[in-house]
């Protein structure tokens, strides 16, 4: 038999490595979106500070993201904002929504994440200067299973659950996700959410938190995997 040399059997562990985070990512979202459906989904709340929720959660994909030629900023007008989030299911939102944006990015694009303070609610902003989306497919992107680019030649692969977990889970947050695109201008996903907090002594630190998530790097692996070469 044939003996396969090492760069060919690290280049062909890689593709199952990555074809397994899709088919993971694909079963989470199946199994989740049956859970919301039979109201058997939880979200474990706690008080925590979003902005740098938010924050650290773009900068723990920005090299990726530069490294493929996009620039990417965070932006808020606002330090702090303690809110009671189930913080993966946030991380996860936001990590879907760029993940998103990089799929339709021009060579050289931009995405935009940006927050703004309105009080009794919080706006978080994800947008992008890409492809953009067609008017009449606006009103049933966040349809399950629907894709956006269904052409065989199209870039990155995708199982057309992942913006219907984002509206499923930001409604969870007692959140609203609307959308708005220009084709060959871009599109901008705006997330709005009532600020909440549960009864608790002191707000849980989301730096301590995500210190402590040695798996990080491993969500991140998912739910890039549609765009994401290990």
């Amino acid at each position: 038999m044939k003996k396969i040399n090492e760069n060919t059997e690290k280049k062909y562990i890689d593709i199952i490595k990555q074809n397994s985070y899709r088919l993971l990512r694909l079963v989470n979202n199946i199994i989740d979106l049956t859970k919301i459906d039979s109201d058997f989904f939880d979200i474990q709340l706690k008080n925590l500070n979003v902005v740098e929720v938010v924050e650290n959660t773009v900068l723990s994909v920005a090299e990726y993201i530069k490294s493929n030629g996009i620039k990417i900023t965070f932006d808020t007008d606002v330090e702090e904002k303690i809110m009671a989030i189930d913080i993966d299911q946030f991380e996860r939102i936001i990590l879907n929504l760029i993940s998103n944006a990089i799929k339709f990015a021009k060579p050289e694009g931009n995405i935009w994440v940006s927050l703004y303070d309105k009080q009794d609610h919080l706006i978080i902003s994800v947008k992008d200067d890409g492809k953009g989306i067609p008017k009449d497919k606006l009103p049933i992107i966040f349809e399950r299973f629907y894709q956006i680019d269904k052409s065989l030649s199209r870039e990155c692969e995708g199982s057309g659950v992942g913006l219907a977990i984002v509206k499923s889970l930001v409604e969870k947050h007692g959140g609203k996700i609307t959308v708005n695109s220009t084709l060959g201008v871009g599109s901008e996903f705006t997330m709005k959410f009532p600020i909440r907090t549960i009864p608790e002594k002191i707000p849980t630190s989301s730096s301590t938190l995500l210190n402590e998530n040695q798996d990080c790097m491993e969500k991140v692996n998912i739910e890039f995997s549609d765009i994401y070469s290990i």
